[in-house]
């Protein structure tokens, strides 16, 4: 048995700590690339079929088969739904190429983004 040989073992000197992160306030980071988080909204609407909108959210958002039906099924229940959270700039690039390829398949499906809150 492995267990008696380890009987001698002094496991406290074979302990590790790990070393304390600081605590960064996001108001003291000045760093210009910096960008806060901003959510991007899916919002319901009559015409566009769930299966359209879960291949939109599984191709585009890249979210997994599980996340995008939860994703899908809130929208459609409550109205909106967050897909996912994303640096500005990025979930800008997201909302215009999910509303273009929408319109190219001739669907109403809308996005929107607000700022996550802190």
């Amino acid at each position: 048995m492995v267990w008696a040989n380890m009987r001698n073992v002094d496991l406290l000197s074979q302990t590790i700590e790990a070393p304390i992160s600081p605590i960064v306030d996001r108001e003291q980071i000045h760093d210009p690339d910096f960008e806060p988080p901003w959510r991007v909204l899916i919002h319901n609407d009559d015409v566009t079929p769930f299966d359209y909108v879960m291949r939109i959210l599984l191709q585009l958002f890249l979210l997994s088969e599980e996340i995008a039906e939860h994703v899908a099924y809130t929208a459609h229940t409550e109205g909106q739904a967050v897909a996912v959270v994303r640096p500005r700039d990025e979930a800008a690039r997201l909302v215009k190429v999910a509303h273009a390829r929408a319109r190219l398949d001739g669907y109403p499906l809308t996005f929107s983004m607000e700022p996550a809150p802190e």
